[in-house]
Parts: C-alpha cells; structure tokens; sequence
C-alpha cells in the first residue's frame, strides 16, 4: 500500500505496520498556517485513529512567536489552556523521505469539537460543505513566490536579518541559466513534491535574486490546501537541510517585488460539467461565474485579514510592484485583483491575485471561495472588466482596501457577510490575532525610525 492509497482508518494501521514503524508523525495547522506536531508511537497513533487525541489547545491562542493572545476568549489563562481534541485524516497520509530511513509517515490532523469553530482546515471544511449543498463541487490551485538563501537560522539572526545573501544575484526571470546551475536544488525540490504528493506543475525564477515561483497542481480544494500548507512547510525543510533557508514571508525587501500566493479556483455542478464557462458569452463566462467573481470583488475589502493575515502583508499591496491595490477584476489582466481566466470549459477559472505567500491556505481558500458563493447566493451582477493598467483607474470607495492589519480587521469584525459564511466564532476570534499582530509591531522600533527620527527630530 502507498501513501496516496490509505483512506480509512484501516488503511492507516495497515501501512504502519507494513512499514514496521515505531513512531509516526502527526501535525495540526494553526491559525498563522504553522504545521504544529509531534511523534506519536504506534499504539497511540492506532488508538487515535478511533478516539482522536488530546493536543494542548494553546496552539490555537500564541501567535507564531508562541506568544499568549492577551485579547482571545477561545482560550488563556482563563480555561487554564486545557487539552482540545484533534481527528486524525487517513487521506492526508504522506511519504516523509527523508526521516526513519525513508519509511516515515506524516498524517494531518483537525480540531473537534468547540475547536473546530476556530480550526483553519473547519473552516475551509464548512466553506466547501456550503458550496456542495449549492450544487458545486471546488477545484482550486495555489501558486506561491518564494526567496531562497545560501542562509541558516543562525546565521540569520546573527545578521540581524540584513544583508542577506540570495542564492543567486540580479534579476533574471524565467532563467534557464539558473535552473540550470542550480539543477540539483531544482530536481530535489520536484522529487520531494511528487513523494510528498503536493505535485508541482511548473517552475521557474521570477524578477528579483534568488526568488522561485512554483506552480502546485490542481485538486479538489481541500485537498489543493494541505498541498499548499504543506509544500510551504516541507520547502523550508528541504531548503534547510540543504544548508539554505527559504522565505514566504510577502515582502523581505523594499527592493524586490513581494511574494504572491495565487489562487486559481474552478467550480463544477452536480453533473460535473464546468459552472463557470458560456461560450455565447463574450468572455467565455456563465452568468454564475459573474455572480461568483462579483462576490469575491465585493467582499474582498472584508475580508482581507484572511488573504493578507500579516503585518508585513500590506507592504507589498503598494502601486508598481505586481500587487493589486484594490478590489478590481478584468479579464487576463495581472493589474487587477480578480483575473479572469478564459478558454476551454475546463480551462476557464479566476485567479484570486490580491493573494500572497504569508497567507494561511486554508483561510485564503476559504476567504476566496465563500465570498464568490455569496455572490452566486445574493445573485450579485458584475460590472464591466478593467481594460489596460488598474493602477490608473479611479477607485470607487467601496472598492478601497483596508491598507493596515488593524484595519482590515475592523472589516472582518463588521462583516456580516463573513460571520454569515465562517461563523462568529471564527470572525471573533481571528479578527482578535490579527489586532495582536499589529498590537505586537507598534512596540517594536524599526530600523527606519531610528535612521528617520534618532538624531534630527
């Protein structure tokens, strides 16, 4: 039996002990898209297969600095940070090459229960679970621009994170001289993604030193986001075993473009024939596919905080650097924030732009997807696309962004639209860490205020 093939719990125990394994791996995401885990051994592992297993609920109430959210009801000092339970997913079931002499296994895990409400892949769940009682089923896939270092952890933080050296220098997008001389780091990565099962379809370098884009194939999208969780998480890991280090972080640089996470998302209906193309339609698109893409566009302001979910986040969102600035969409258009993609029934898709690497995959899928089934169920009409350059077009106050993690969290808070998709719960206590986040930057003095302030103010 191979990983792709276990299903059941069953399945499960069957390959473990075909494997002979001692001790097998188990990881649940937190809110910031973090893999939290530990080794489990094999009779813990069965038992937890039938019962689930208790993990300590702090992991949904510490930021990714493992510092304690003062400002959360979920959980604190207040409940004493008990035990939350977590179900184990047979289908999750992945190769880990590189660990117990090529035999390991990793299995995800969700939150249950009163958690579940605040869990990201729940939350992905509940999304997915509305839109089959709409009639469709959701494919998506995800895109992601990363910098890769000739870095380690330590030597990082000995540098202060300043002037880091970039694996390759100068700006060289789509070079077959660098994929060529880094052919090793290239051919490790596709081996491990394709033993991992988070698939890369294409990949390339893109404008800036030592950055990368790969292209993860798609999948029905539950599935397309523990590929994408997981091909940021194990990246990092292959990178640092190679004695590299590898950042999503979205912006790293004032220099260099940011870092995007693109969604491309696709619907089909109950009879598996593609919801969103019309081809008596001059772009090709359905009337559902408009009503979708106008939900996205509407709600994009409210909810942001999921698709940008960092301080830094809203360092990229600036005019110039390939990162929308507000909620427009046009057709084959990168300007714009919602990109319509025409063709073939089965080609036809829009791409969620606004998107970047920091962003949780569970929650941006979330984010992108149950705002377009809104849309479908407020039967919203689209206007007309952007033609040429989004950044010299007027913007409309309602299609404005939130431009700080403060403010797009105030947007999440009063979405009634958001609670209505994702549950008050979740709104509640998400929109409470990001003020966190942005709580947690105002104490820290940067490098530019003091170059700024130290000596002339």
């Amino acid at each position: 039996m191979t990983p792709e093939q276990v299903r059941t719990a069953a399945d499960a125990r069957a390959i473990v002990e075909a494997r002979g394994l001692s001790h097998v791996k188990v990881g649940v995401f937190d809110s910031d898209g973090i893999l939290r885990g530990k080794l489990m051994s094999r009779a813990k592992f069965f038992s937890s297969l039938d019962q689930g297993f208790g993990f300590c609920d702090v992991v949904l109430g510490w930021d990714s600095n493992d510092q304690l959210y003062d400002n959360i009801s979920y959980t604190g000092w207040h409940t004493a940070y008990p035990d939350a339970m977590v179900r184990i997913v047979p289908s999750t079931c992945r190769e880990l090459p590189n660990e117990f002499d090529g035999q390991g296994l990793i299995f995800l895990g969700e939150f249950d229960g009163r958690s579940a409400e605040v869990c990201p892949r729940r939350t992905l769940s509940r999304v997915l679970d509305k839109a089959r009682d709409m009639g469709f089923d959701v494919s998506a896939a995800l895109e992601y621009e990363f910098f890769v270092f000739d870095e380690t952890p330590d030597s990082v933080r000995e540098k202060g994170y300043r002037n880091l050296k970039p694996i390759t220098p100068g700006f060289f997008g789509y070079s077959v001289l660098r994929n060529s001389v880094w052919a090793d780091f290239y051919e490790g990565l596709l081996a491990l993604s394709q033993q991992m099962r988070f698939p890369i379809e294409g990949i390339h370098t893109e404008t800036g030193p030592g950055v990368l884009e790969a292209a993860l194939d798609h999948a029905p999208a539950l599935e397309a986001a523990d590929r994408g969780a997981l091909f940021k998480t194990f990246t990092k890991v292959f990178a640092q075993r190679e004695g590299l280090m590898a950042t999503f972080m979205a912006k790293w640089s004032k220099d260099y473009p940011g870092q995007s996470g693109h969604i491309h998302i696709s619907l089909k209906d109950r009879n598996g024939t593609p919801a969103f193309h019309d081809p008596a339609d001059r772009l090709g698109m359905s009337a559902m596919m408009k009503s979708f893409v106008a939900g996205q566009q509407r709600l994009m302001p409210e909810v942001l905080a999921m698709i940008a979910p960092t301080v830094n986040s809203y360092t990229r969102l600036i005019p110039g650097f390939w990162a929308p600035t507000n909620a427009t969409w046009g057709h084959e258009n990168r300007t714009c924030a919602l990109r319509v993609i025409g063709g073939s029934p089965k080609s036809q898709r829009v791409e969620y732009r606004i998107a970047a690497a920091d962003g949780n995959p569970y929650l941006a899928l979330a984010a992108s997807i149950g705002s377009g089934l809104w849309g479908v169920e407020q039967g919203l009409e689209l206007g007309e696309p952007i033609v040429g350059n989004a950044y010299d077009v007027p913007v409309a106050p309602e299609s404005a962004l939130p431009t700080t993690l403060w403010d797009a969290a105030q947007r999440l808070k009063a979405s009634t639209a958001a609670r209505s998709l994702f549950g008050d719960a979740f709104v509640e206590h998400f929109a409470a860490t990001r003020e966190w986040e942005e709580r947690e930057n105002r104490r820290h003095i940067s490098d530019w205020q003091l170059g700024r302030y130290f000596e002339i103010i």
